[in-house]
């Protein structure tokens, strides 16, 4: 959903207000057959495979090899057809495409030249604190926080273009060093920046209706509270908080669902 949003990809968008079937719907993008086609009984439901594992794999600059990460051949799909469900995505998402690289030469130009840049309401910017001898890449959100890359450089891929680095935590090794990154990964790091800031204003307005969330966990939040006399009236209350739009994104459709029980667990 925010990918769609921030990308202003607008048929994904229809989809999300509606019915909500973001892999057969894909996968009618993608292979050009109506959407009423892609169910249960018709030979053309085998695609919604092809189409749920495009959209889990290749929202951030994936390619073959994101997709045989997501397994895609464990689903049965040849290595030999990849290459088409890659092309094929991108060419049904083209303003997503389109913004993996425009952001990164938003970042490069910033880096390399000073100043800032707007990419689809994202205001990239070079800052420095000069008393702690550091100076940052900054991406601005649409909530008004700050994502920070320190001491930001261009160096060159294996491939002859600009390469995006900076100084961060290595995710396996818990060590400090220089990271890469791009384009599809800079897009990734603010949409899931964004939904936490969803998340977080939901969090704020649930609490605010006597509804304490004890943990959350990515975006589904847990909620300790005394027994309605109607669970499902609670549960609808939840819902409808968690779904009101937040003051900065008015047109992202989001949705809740979830349920009631004495105790935790992973539904």
């Amino acid at each position: 959903r925010v990918i769609s949003w921030l990308a202003r990809e607008h048929w994904r968008l229809e989809v999300f207000r509606t019915h909500g079937k973001i892999y057969e719907a894909s996968a009618a993008q993608m292979f050009g057959v109506p959407l009423e086609r892609i169910q249960k009984g018709r030979p053309e439901y085998a695609l919604r495979q092809k189409g749920k594992v495009a959209e889990l794999a290749l929202g951030y600059q994936g390619g073959a090899g994101a997709l045989i990460a997501m397994g895609a051949l464990d689903m049965g799909l040849a290595e030999e057809e990849l290459p088409d469900i890659v092309s094929r995505w991108r060419e049904a998402n083209r303003r997503i495409r389109d913004l993996w690289y425009t952001m990164d030469d938003a970042a490069v130009q910033v880096i390399t030249e000073g100043g800032n840049a707007e990419v689809n309401g994202l205001l990239l910017a070079r800052e420095c604190d000069h008393l702690g001898g550091v100076d940052c890449l900054t991406i601005r959100l649409p909530s008004g926080r700050k994502l920070y890359y320190i001491s930001p450089e261009i160096g060159q891929n294996e491939w002859g273009r600009p390469s995006i680095s900076y100084m961060g935590m290595d995710q396996k090794t818990k060590r400090w060093k220089r990271i890469e990154t791009y384009g599809g990964k800079l897009v990734e790091n603010c949409v899931q920046a964004i939904a936490r800031d969803c998340l977080a204003a939901a969090i704020d307005r649930l609490e605010a209706a006597g509804l304490p969330v004890v943990f959350h966990v990515h975006d589904e939040v847990v909620i300790d509270a005394a027994p309605w006399s109607d669970a499902d009236a609670m549960l609808s209350t939840v819902c409808s908080i968690m779904e009101e739009p937040v003051s900065w994104a008015t047109d992202l459709p989001l949705k809740a669902a979830g349920w009631v029980g004495s105790y935790f667990t992973k539904d």
